[in-house]
């Protein structure tokens, strides 16, 4: 399964919050399986917010987007996605309904706008706060607060399914440079991604599908490369 996240929010993009929920869900996303293809940032424009939601919903088996629910002036998300699905925003009885059944509130208690997603969608319950996420064809709507995001995914999680990777890491005291052809060689020998990150010194990570093929790959470069003491 590929999978293209979104993040949604002018204070992500001037460094005001730290972008913890795109890195949530890729964790998230990559232990079960789902290949992330593509983490993009976006202000609280709904014109941007369609135009990527458009693209990616083609491109992606799914497209998680995450941030901008609300009834405020700046929050475009659902207004967003509805355009870039060609549907109008519609106020959701089940929304409505659910935040009375559970949250006590009554249609005067809540803010203009709260409760409306893009027609024919499936609304998801936001059991942490008030504004409902939703569902869109293969496009999953969820709050940018991040209890709120954590929660909601929790609802919608076994809908991502993929086949389990596995990952081994191997530290080497050497530059990556002069790592390169013992890198190249691993590769031709073994069905694994092969990456290098260099800093105190530099970790090499394999990963894929095949656990034995995953651990032999990183035995043998083991083998050949000065090892981190300590």
């Amino acid at each position: 399964m590929r999978v293209a996240v979104v993040t949604v929010g002018d204070e992500l993009l001037v460094g005001e919050t730290v972008n913890t929920n795109a890195a949530w869900l890729g964790q998230q996303l990559r232990d079960r399986g789902v290949t992330v293809e593509r983490m993009t940032t976006l202000p609280d424009r709904a014109a941007d917010i369609a135009r990527v939601v458009n693209e990616y919903h083609a491109d992606y088996d799914a497209v998680v987007v995450t941030g901008g629910l609300g009834p405020t002036h700046d929050d475009v998300t659902i207004e967003g996605v509805a355009a870039a699905f060609g549907r109008d925003v519609v106020e959701s009885d089940e929304a409505i309904e659910w935040l009375a059944e559970h949250g006590g509130y009554s249609r005067e208690d809540l803010a203009e706008g709260t409760g409306e997603v893009p027609a024919d969608s499936r609304p998801l319950p936001n059991h942490e706060g008030v504004a409902p996420g939703c569902v869109v064809e293969n496009c999953y709507v969820l709050p940018g607060v991040p209890a709120e995001m954590k929660r909601m995914f929790a609802e919608v999680a076994d809908e991502f399914v993929g086949e389990k990777r596995h990952v081994v890491t191997v530290d080497a005291a050497e530059p990556e440079s002069a790592l390169l052809d013992r890198m190249r060689k691993v590769r031709q020998l073994y069905p694994v991604k092969v990456g290098s990150y260099p800093g105190q010194h530099v970790t090499v990570r394999f990963a894929g599908t095949d656990s034995e093929a995953v651990e032999a790959a990183a035995a043998w470069f083991r083998e050949r490369v000065d090892p981190v003491e300590g």
